[in-house]
């Protein structure tokens, strides 16, 4: 009969150190056996766990000081955004704990409120607010208004009151670009490239167009609703990623309703995006035009 390992149930549900492997029965020699992996400096997981991105950011906790929360992209992994959450983990630890630096893991120092820390997935993560405060206070421009947009249209915050959240923190570092975003940002954006889109134009130095304003003939009839939009000039812009390509019969049909009704639509790709001098003169000479 083959030999089992014996899993201390306790021992299977996330990283845990050499004492509370010892204090359940094992030894360090059962330890380098292929049941354990080591995921850190005195940390070990079950081979049974998925090695995946929460299993991670648990072996991480694990090393962090008591007062420590998860913060920027890390952070916005866990209340649900579409970011990566491990190049590199990012943690806010209060001024003063003393510790200096943790290896793989990006350290910034700051003060950090009761209301300012949540918990998320099971793990201390910086508010949303506090999230978003931190991140879109980064640069480049264009990536921070992608992050507000996909907050904002997942209701993970409200314009409202991230505009008082920056207000009652003028002198911060990042509030200037901060007060930026949010002239920028549309809870109404769909997707990063909607984002990125949008504001080609807007800092190409276009008026800004309306986003997901469903379109409609004299008679009152629903024609379609474009990613964006110059009314007023019966004009739509549309970006065309992968998601389109499962649609495209019913992408059609929209294009020739509005077609038909003497609007016009433009399509952009993600090649377009890469070159932005001539997306903003192709819709400059629309808008002139029409």
């Amino acid at each position: 009969m083959a030999w089992r390992a014996i899993v201390p149930t306790g021992l299977r549900s996330g990283p845990f150190t050499l004492a509370e492997a010892e204090q359940a029965g094992l030894t360090r020699k059962q330890l380098r056996g292929a049941s354990w992996r080591r995921v850190g400096r005195g940390l070990y997981v079950w081979a049974g766990l998925v090695d995946d991105t929460a299993l991670q950011l648990a072996a991480v906790h694990r090393r962090l000081p008591q007062e420590a929360a998860f913060s920027g992209r890390t952070a916005a992994w866990l209340h649900g955004l579409d970011v990566p959450p491990c190049d590199p983990v990012e943690v806010t630890i209060p001024r003063r704990c003393g510790v200096s630096g943790l290896a793989g893991v990006s350290v910034s120092r700051g003060a950090l409120s009761r209301q300012d820390v949540v918990v998320r997935r099971g793990l201390p993560a910086t508010s949303a607010l506090r999230t978003i405060f931190d991140l879109c206070g980064r640069p480049p421009l264009v990536e921070a208004v992608v992050i507000a947009d996909a907050a904002l249209h997942t209701r993970l915050v409200d314009l409202a009151r991230l505009n008082e959240y920056v207000a009652a923190r003028s002198g911060a570092a990042g509030v200037i670009q901060l007060r930026r975003v949010i002239d920028l940002a549309e809870p109404l954006a769909e997707s990063p490239m909607e984002t990125r889109l949008r504001l080609l134009l807007v800092l190409g130095g276009l008026p800004r167009p309306r986003a997901q304003v469903p379109l409609h003939d004299e008679r009152g009839r629903f024609l379609g609703r474009p990613d964006l939009s110059y009314p007023e000039r019966r004009l739509g812009i549309e970006y065309d990623g992968s998601t389109h390509r499962g649609s495209l019969a019913d992408d059609d049909r929209r294009q020739n309703r509005l077609l038909d009704s003497g609007y016009h639509l433009l399509r952009f790709t993600v090649q377009d995006i890469t070159r932005p001098d001539a997306v903003v003169a192709l819709v400059a000479r629309q808008l002139a035009s029409r």
